[in-house]
């Protein structure tokens, strides 16, 4: 039996709650590794992110500065984190912080020996909701129409360009569907106090949701894509059940973006099948998405291809995924000391 290799591996992404992060799936991904035997260390936000309490999974747990803190300060975090644990990739599941990360990947490499592998500046703006229609139009797939918007006084000059009912989109995370203009202006004003501007209002199109969870090695080739349709929804849009899909047209449209675009790393694709069964790509999140396990648990552990490719080392595409394969989620209550809880929030280590 082959011995594996020893390796530290931190990441993000802890909050797994009804809107879950993709951190705990990476995670779990990575400890069934068949060639490393992996430390994880936590990288978290907020004190109440359950996989900082899930001593199973995650070995030790650092709380890092919010994403708006800037470059320094998460420099100056890690560099003491890396001085304790001697970390060796780092995996940034949040769409929102992977802006500050990009920035210090080669910093990272070159002052603390740390390797991530991550899209570069010019594919995680391309990929834009509000640059996804031009995306498409560059890359041969179909994406609906979209438009920014800035104010809710752009709501009568909107409605001249799309049809009821229409799409509002938050600038990171969240979309609803807008019946009237009311909504539109409710929805807007939720989002942006959230996620900030711009808004994006984005043609609707009736169809079933599928999702693709895919990795590319930054030369064009797909290491592996998986696909998923929603088998069960939460009022957020999230995939609270998924099944993988036999859907050959949909896998080639993915690898023909990797192809295309030479994407660097995890990534989520997100589609709307018509009855027609044309494919309108809606998305696409720079990262692994929630359900990336249910790659994992059909044969192609994404996690561990990503942590070899940031390691430099040989990584050739998956061959064949298992089909009808399903994800469920469910809620769990972990019991946790109040003192784990103290020591988090007020030495951000636990």
């Amino acid at each position: 039996m082959a011995i594996k290799q020893k390796i530290t591996v931190a990441v993000s992404g802890l909050n797994n709650i009804d809107s879950p992060g993709p951190g705990i799936p990476v995670i779990r991904a990575l400890k069934e590794s068949k060639d490393f035997e992996v430390r994880i260390i936590g990288l978290s936000y907020e004190t109440l992110e359950p996989g900082l309490y899930m001593h199973n999974l995650v070995d030790k747990s650092y709380q890092i500065p919010l994403p708006g803190s800037g470059i320094d300060s998460l420099m100056e975090r890690l560099n003491y984190i890396n001085a304790q644990e001697k970390i060796d990739v780092i995996i940034p599941n949040f769409d929102a912080e992977l802006a500050n990360f990009m920035k210090i990947e080669n910093r990272l490499k070159s002052e603390l020996g740390i390797n991530m592998f991550l899209p570069t500046q010019e594919q995680f703006d391309e990929r834009h909701k509000a640059n996804l229609y031009e995306f498409g139009e560059k890359h041969q797939v179909h994406v609906p129409f979209s438009k920014m918007m800035f104010s809710t006084a752009e709501i009568p000059t909107i409605a001249n360009e799309f049809t009821y009912p229409m799409v509002v989109k938050g600038k990171f995370y969240e979309a609803y569907i807008a019946y009237n203009a009311e909504q539109v202006g409710n929805y807007f004003n939720k989002l942006s106090t959230k996620w900030g501007l711009p808004i994006i209002i984005q043609e609707y199109v009736f169809g079933s949701e599928v999702n693709v969870t895919a990795l590319g090695d930054g030369k064009g080739n797909a290491i592996s894509a998986v696909p998923m349709r929603k088998l069960f929804i939460t009022d957020k849009g999230k995939a609270w059940a998924g099944i993988s899909l036999d859907d050959d047209e949909l896998v080639n449209i993915a690898k023909n973006v990797i192809s295309s675009s030479k994407w660097r790393g995890g990534m989520e694709l997100e589609f709307i099948k018509t009855a027609e069964n044309k494919y309108y790509l809606l998305e696409i999140n720079p990262r692994f998405p929630a359900w990336v396990y249910l790659a994992a648990g059909c044969g192609h552990n994404q996690p561990e291809a990503l942590v070899k490719l940031a390691l430099n080392l040989p990584v050739e595409p998956f061959g064949d995924y298992e089909i009808g394969k399903m994800f469920i989620r469910y809620s769990y209550d972990m019991i946790v000391d109040l003192k784990e809880f103290e020591q988090i929030s007020t030495i951000g280590e636990l």
